[in-house]
């Protein structure tokens, strides 16, 4: 039974919140999960507990993520936009150097800073080259997971290595790798100090390839023919019945009533490996609407209000600030942030406007772009060789982007493509770029002790 602290409608005030206790934040984020394949959008994937979480707190529409990993996960924790950070185009791969630049200040930092226990069980894929990349370097006082992505769920391999491990130090463990996620959360709540608040990132590598899935979750969908489609919705079970065991670890430590939930996906769902994102165009690696636009939700018992569809257009940058606000902790750091603070419209119920919201990916043939302003939303495609192509659309009458309106209105395309070459220009010369893998690429026998300091 949910108990029911912070009654205020209104979010109160730092000062105010630092005198009483403040909200435990748990973060969950999925891995390539599709628009269609959570229960409350019609999915014949049975997910009750994200479900639950979407019933009792709000539910958001029109939430976006980036095309890909590690450009989603660099913004939510920095509230800083990729193209800024050098992580626009690509995720950091297995062979590149790259983290997001040490100069940054990252969510975990603001909340240690402000007197949190902070901890996370996951896929980082924020850089793996030097220590000073990893997650106890970066604001987490625990650490738990692996550095990659796509590791095997049993094996917890990458390329030939071990990719798991505690605090920076490899470790062997049997299990499957999302169920060791969920126990390391459940542990780290009931093993708390529970005179301090705790800030956990549950970022889960499930459903993403490879597609591998206990037999028992397998057996659960026997009847779905297309077997990719089966292993996806298997291991999307498995990761939401994990999820009703953290949350059940709040119920049991009688702390859900204190303690603000978000769950989203780090992209759209990647239809090759037997998502859905239907009806919205395209999928994962793209900036169609396929490819950004999430499920998403948030619960927070009192504050914001349960059972709200919110039409609210937010992106992975404005959690940093919302959440920040809603626990009474200050962002700090010297750096502006591109997310904005929507807490004050999540708890009153509005909806206010959202800005400019840009999005990029490197693709085969080249890049692609797509600025969200207002009703619009234009696609640029920049090929390898060859003119850029632009689609615009009317995103409020058509999210499904079935209409091209470019010819109609090409003074509006033109100020689009202009906003975006002025955004594209933020990208540091040495950001991450897509390329092949290098000649001559091993990966290390154990990740974790390969990274220089």
């Amino acid at each position: 039974m949910l108990r029911r602290r912070f009654l205020s409608a209104l979010p109160a005030a730092p000062a105010a919140l630092a005198a009483a206790r403040r909200p435990n934040v748990l973060i969950f984020l999925a891995d390539d999960l599709g628009w269609h394949d959570v229960g409350f959008h019609g999915s014949e994937i049975a997910t009750p507990n994200i479900d639950r979480l979407a019933s009792q707190g709000v539910r958001f529409e029109r939430a976006y993520s980036f095309p890909v990993c590690s450009p989603t996960r660099s913004g939510l924790m920095t509230g800083r936009s990729p193209m800024r950070l050098g992580v626009a185009y690509t995720v950091i791969r297995p062979w590149s150097n790259y983290g997001v630049p040490l100069g940054e200040r990252f969510m975990s930092q603001a909340f240690l800073d402000a007197g949190y226990q902070t901890a996370i069980a996951g896929k980082w894929h924020l850089g793996h080259a030097r220590r000073a990349f990893f997650p106890n370097a970066r604001g987490f006082s625990s650490a738990y997971g692996h550095m990659n992505g796509a590791i095997d769920y049993f094996t917890h391999i990458r390329d030939g290595g071990l990719d798991w491990n505690r605090d920076g130090k490899s470790v062997r463990e049997e299990g499957y790798s999302t169920f060791l996620l969920g126990d390391e959360a459940t542990r780290f709540i009931r093993k708390r100090d529970k005179s301090r608040p705790f800030f956990l990132y549950v970022p889960f590598n499930s459903p993403h390839a490879p597609l591998q899935a206990p037999p028992e979750y397998l057996a659960r969908y026997s009847s779905i023919a297309d077997t990719r489609r089966r292993s996806y919705a298997a291991m999307t079970s498995a990761m939401d019945d994990t999820i009703g065991r953290v949350l059940g670890t709040l119920d049991s430590e009688d702390i859900a009533g204190d303690t603000l939930v978000l769950f989203f996906s780090d992209n759209g769902g990647p239809l090759p490996q037997g998502a859905t994102n239907t009806p919205l165009r395209a999928g994962k690696g793209t900036t169609f609407e396929g490819g950004i636009r999430v499920p998403c939700c948030m619960r927070f018992p009192g504050r914001a209000a349960a059972g709200v569809v919110s039409q609210q257009v937010l992106t992975m940058c404005d959690y940093f600030p919302t959440l920040a606000a809603a626990a009474g902790v200050s962002p700090g750091g010297t750096l502006p942030l591109d997310g904005r603070n929507l807490w004050p419209a999540i708890s009153s119920g509005r909806v206010v406007p959202r800005g400019d919201l840009f999005f990029s990916i490197g693709r085969a043939n080249g890049l692609q772009y797509a600025i969200h302003r207002r009703e619009w939303k234009l696609v640029r495609e920049i090929p390898s060789s060859g003119a850029p192509t632009n689609l615009l659309f009317h995103i409020l009458d058509d999210p499904n982007e079935t209409t091209d309106l470019s010819a109609k209105h090409p003074a509006l395309v033109a100020d689009l493509t202009a906003a975006i070459d002025r955004w594209a220009a933020l990208h540091p010369r040495d950001g991450v770029r897509e390329g092949p893998q290098p000649d001559g690429y091993k990966a290390p026998p154990q990740w974790a002790e390969a990274a220089a300091p």
